[in-house]
């Protein structure tokens, strides 16, 4: 999980440069970097998780 999560963080990135390049409208723009945003946190924490996960085997 911690390389899923750390493969989805760019992800993330990619779709908040995306809408900042390909969107004109505020309204869209705003959503689809709030929607990027999320996806970052959620790589973020898939990565701490199985982090603390893996720390907590030895």
């Amino acid at each position: 999980m911690k390389n899923a999560g750390l493969m989805v963080m760019p992800a993330g990135f990619f779709l908040v440069a995306a809408a900042l390049l390909l969107f004109n409208g505020s309204t869209l723009r705003f959503i689809f970097v709030l929607c990027g945003l999320a996806v970052e946190c959620m790589g973020l924490a898939f990565a701490v998780r199985a982090h603390m996960a893996s720390r907590g085997e030895n």
